[in-house]
């Protein structure tokens, strides 16, 4: 079996959804499909009549009898004629539905579920990367059941953070800072805890969303935080496994999360976690792996890192119910069983 993996812009991007396609890419073959990737234009979802015009040819071009899976990204905001006029059958992976993501003015989210939702209507199969993102597809986006696949990201088997003794706590936020991932909202949190003994290094791009990193920097001069907060951009694989190993604990102040790649990765090592509910986030972490807290709200994110931050103790409590949950989660090769199974069933 053939698949093509069609997904817009940089492949090699230092997100969770890039490190998804990357990862399904690599693992498919094992699964008994040859699967390549398709590079779509850049301008997604906001494409413009050039970009769809190129995006029609580079879909067309696919060769009979491959199977045809777009990245939701791109997908979500394909009008319904091109999608018809590819002429075979199209399926998509689907992270999160495009107008849910924050800062969009209410008439722009309103024309991006309008059109993601006519572009679902004629999917062939849905793959989505949560149980959250699958219901909210068939409740909000009119697409049955039966037609969509959960294919939850894989998080790979890592080594143990050991919990740490001592007063201060390493913080420690992964994702690219965007609105969506609530970090205005976190450095609010930490504004009031400055009694305490904690720093933080929000690790995740600041070129995606430069006017919100610009943002960031602002509030965490004006709350006198730079001495304690380190922007460290994106970083290497490499780099970001020597922040998880010297991290005390785990943070999302994200405002919604179409599964949190980020907060699996912390189970997987045994961290901490204080995570928002936004999303499927309530449900990627588990009771007992640290503190979850409502999104948007700076007061209870304070409350909440206090607890562990203060607390050692309860800190080494929530790492034992942390790791003994990354052990459960499914690893890459299970990711791309369900897509390669799902790619398989007939239209």
């Amino acid at each position: 079996m053939r698949v093509c993996l069609a997904v817009p812009g940089d492949l090699s991007a230092p997100t969770g959804g890039y490190a998804y396609a990357r990862e399904v890419l690599a693992h498919l073959p094992a699964q008994g499909v040859a699967a390549t990737h398709l590079a779509l234009p850049g301008g997604f979802p906001d494409p413009g009549a050039e970009e769809l015009a190129r995006t029609m040819a580079l879909l067309a071009e696919v060769p009979a009898g491959t199977g045809l899976l777009v990245d939701g990204l791109a997908y979500g905001a394909l009008p319904p004629e091109l999608i018809r006029a590819v002429g075979r059958p199209v399926s998509v992976l689907v992270h999160h539905p495009l107008g849910y993501e924050t800062g969009l003015s209410p008439e722009r989210a309103a024309a991006l579920i309008a059109v993601e939702r006519a572009a679902l209507a004629l999917a062939d199969r849905v793959v989505a990367t949560s149980r959250y993102t699958a219901r909210l597809l068939t409740a909000e986006f009119g697409v049955p059941s039966s037609r969509i696949a959960v294919a939850e990201p894989g998080t790979a088997p890592a080594a143990r953070v050991v919990p740490r003794e001592g007063p201060h706590a390493r913080l420690l936020a992964v994702g690219t800072v965007t609105p969506r991932k609530g970090y205005d909202v976190l450095v609010r949190a930490l504004a009031g805890l400055t009694d305490l003994d904690w720093s933080l290094t929000i690790a995740g791009s600041l070129d995606r969303a430069p006017a919100s990193a610009a943002a960031l920097r602002d509030r965490i001069d004006a709350s006198d935080l730079g001495g304690r907060i380190t922007l460290a951009g994106a970083v290497t694989p490499e780099a970001l496994e020597r922040l998880y190993g010297q991290a005390d604990l785990a943070v999302s102040a994200s405002l919604f999360e179409g599964y949190g790649m980020a907060l699996a990765e912390a189970l997987a090592r045994g961290l901490p976690l204080v995570a928002t509910t936004g999303g499927a986030a309530a449900e990627t972490v588990p009771e007992g792996a640290g503190q979850a807290v409502a999104p948007g709200d700076a007061p209870a994110l304070a409350a909440s890192l206090r607890a562990l931050i203060a607390d050692p103790a309860r800190r080494a409590e929530a790492a034992a119910a942390s790791w003994a949950a990354g052990q459960r989660l499914p690893d890459w090769p299970d990711t791309a069983a369900v897509i390669a199974d799902a790619m398989r069933m007939p239209a």
